[in-house]
């Protein structure tokens, strides 16, 4: 009985208001219209919407389905958007399906379309550029007025990009999964992983990127968000940062994490010319702001090196400029052998690279110390470049280098090195290298000063002379031609001339060199003594890399050492006779030729016992022994006032 009331009530109602009667009629009628309304007529009208937005031809090829709401809920299946019209390919990007949801309001009241949210399933991109610019920038070729939509959330599930940019023959193709970001508000970022090519040289990389909504604003200040890891041959490296209008590559900042096993392995990746390098491991700000490239505050190592510093490199002209200044606090300067075709050591606890070990096996199987690497005179004339670098401290097992100080200008393939210095044994050795790489064969030009080289210095961890005093200098001045270092030496011309003023050295030594057995027996049974040191000095004339002394002398009030003969830089051999004179009485002086033979990698020491008591000649006036005159500057003299070479004694 209640339920026939209250249905009596409702009738009475619409009968005293019949609009209440038409409207609902209207609201169950478009209910009914909307559960058996097939929204696929909408079809046409959405394409030729999107068409006049964006410019491009779009293509429902499946069902179309919307849920009413103040924010729509549209779903497309099979859906294509034209490229560019200047693309090779039609089709810029499809997807298997599509769901869109739309703020009503914002599409009748506001100028910007407002959509929550896109979900992509299986979607494919293609980007790419030319001199017209990039392919997405969909609005910016569009015919219509209006603002491009705000979008505020893209998930991607299972697609693929393909990027492309022709100008450096670079192509990448990734697979793409979005991912729940760690905070609300924040477009959920893609998970990447791919393959491509790089300036034409494979490569594969991985890691995440920010929502790719993010790229159309990426040029208006934000930036787009990366963290990426690439691996190219054996060089790989991890980007995080972010990049502004990424896809032309102009204008960016990350920090860079770069390793790999051989730093001329950039060339082919980034057109930058550098030298053979032990394994490296670096981390810096890469930076692009236009033509001009920065890593700025690395720091690393390479090889057993730590390596510090910043780079430029400005590109668009007519080659790429190189500069950098870079600093080391420990250089361990086998790592350097790279730079004059050389390898380093391959032992326990070196750092190398497996071509650096084969190249030192080859060299060491060959008897030869002298890189005959020849150097690449493209890689030379590729770019220009000004390089400082200095090492605070050196670790040498062959020389006792105390710093460097280097200087390196590298233009149209003119290579100059002012200053190249070294510390020394507690001196220093300056030189000049100038290398023409403009024509077929480099031509080379060597000029060095040498500087007070403390004499036991030199020796460090001999016993012999660890009392020794005296200070080496020499002047070195040698032009060869030659595309190594080997070369460069075998043809070399000019003259090598070093020299010592007064110090002091163990009599045993010198009653050794000059085969006083008496006198070396009783100073081993009475303890040696120190013995002053006059000069010593050795001068030749270099022609065509063949060595020929000019005047060879090591001058003691004990004995005068003098000598002649060759060192041969193409052969890298040695000829050389010394003749030690006594100056005092012994009963077991010999008095033998020493001769010094062998080669470079093999030298010999040894006195001639075929020649004993021969008293040959030598091309050498000892009545009054003196170094040449050009040699005088150089000399260290040590406490006294001149040299005294030879005093008064002869032959």
């Amino acid at each position: 009985m209640q339920e026939r009331a209250n249905h009596r009530q409702v009738f009475d109602a619409l009968s005293r208001h019949p609009w209440l009667t038409a409207a609902g009629a209207v609201v169950v009628a478009l209910v009914i219209l909307a559960l058996v309304w097939d929204w696929n007529w909408f079809k046409g009208p959405v394409e030729r919407a999107v068409e006049a937005r964006t410019g491009r031809s779009f293509d429902i090829g499946g069902d179309l389905d919307v849920g009413l709401g103040s924010t729509l809920a549209i779903r497309a299946d099979r859906l294509r958007l034209g490229n560019a019209a200047w693309s090779e390919e039609e089709e810029m990007a499809s997807a298997e399906q599509a769901g869109i949801r739309v703020h009503l309001p914002s599409l009748l009241f506001r100028r910007e379309a407002w959509i929550p949210e896109i979900e992509l399933v299986r979607p494919q991109v293609r980007l790419e550029t030319s001199g017209e610019g990039g392919n997405w920038n969909l609005f910016g070729d569009s015919t219509g007025d209006g603002q491009p939509p705000r979008i505020d959330r893209l998930w991607i599930e299972g697609g693929e990009l393909v990027f492309l940019h022709p100008a450096d023959d670079t192509r990448i193709d990734v697979r793409m999964q979005s991912r729940e970001a760690a905070s609300e508000g924040v477009a959920p970022p893609v998970m990447v992983e791919g393959t491509g090519q790089w300036r034409g040289n494979d490569f594969s990389l991985e890691g995440r990127v920010a929502s790719l909504l993010e790229l159309q604003q990426s040029e208006s200040g934000a930036g787009y968000g990366v963290d990426l890891s690439a691996r190219a041959g054996r060089t790989s490296a991890h980007a995080r940062g972010r990049l502004f209008n990424p896809f032309q590559f102009r204008h960016f900042d990350v920090q860079m994490q770069l390793e790999g096993a051989n730093l001329q392995d950039l060339y082919p990746l980034l057109g930058i010319a550098l030298p053979d390098t032990p394994a490296y491991a670096l981390d810096g700000r890469l930076g692009r702001d236009g033509d001009v490239w920065t890593y700025r505050e690395f720091r690393g190592t390479v090889g057993d090196s730590d390596l510090a510093g910043n780079v430029t490199v400005t590109v668009g002209g007519e080659r790429p400029h190189f500069s950098a200044d870079l600093v080391s606090d420990l250089l361990d300067f086998d790592d350097l052998a790279g730079l004059v075709g050389g390898a380093p050591k391959a032992g326990p606890g070196d750092t190398s690279n497996p071509e650096l070990e084969a190249r030192a096996a080859e060299q060491a199987a060959s008897g030869r110390i002298l890189p005959d690497t020849t150097y690449a005179l493209g890689q030379l004339r590729a770019m220009d470049a000004d390089v400082r670098l200095r090492a605070q401290r050196i670790d040498s097992p062959v020389l006792p280098l105390d710093h460097m100080d280097a200087n390196l200008s590298l233009d149209d393939g003119l290579l100059t090195l002012e200053p190249l210095d070294f510390g020394v044994a507690g001196g220093t050795i300056r030189s000049n290298v100038r290398m023409d790489a403009r024509g077929d064969v480099i031509e080379t030009r060597l000029d060095a000063s040498l500087r007070g080289l403390d004499l036991q210095h030199m020796f460090p961890d001999s016993e012999v002379v660890e009392d020794t005093l005296g200070a080496i200098g020499g002047e070195i001045g040698l032009t060869g031609h030659g595309n190594s270092i080997a070369g460069m030496l075998g043809s070399a011309s000019g003259e090598v001339m070093v020299g010592m003023g007064r110090g002091q050295i163990s009599n045993l030594i010198v009653e050794l060199a000059g085969i006083d057995i008496f006198e070396a027996l009783r100073f081993l049974v009475t303890g040696d003594r120190q013995i002053p040191i006059n000069c010593a000095f050795a001068d030749f004339q270099v022609e065509q890399g063949l060595m020929k002394s000019r005047a060879i002398a090591f001058d003691t009030t004990d004995t005068l050492i003098v000598g002649e003969g060759t060192i041969d830089l193409e052969e890298e051999s040695l000829d050389l006779e010394l003749r030690p004179r006594p100056k005092d009485r012994s009963l077991l002086a010999l008095r033998s030729p020493l001769v010094i033979d062998g080669t470079f990698a093999d030298p010999g020491f040894r006195p001639d016992m075929g020649r004993l008591g021969v008293r040959g000649a030598i091309a050498l006036a000892l009545g009054s022994i003196a170094p040449p005159a050009a040699l005088l500057a150089t000399l260290e003299l040590g406490p006294g006032e001149d040299a005294d070479c030879g005093g008064e004694y002869a032959l």
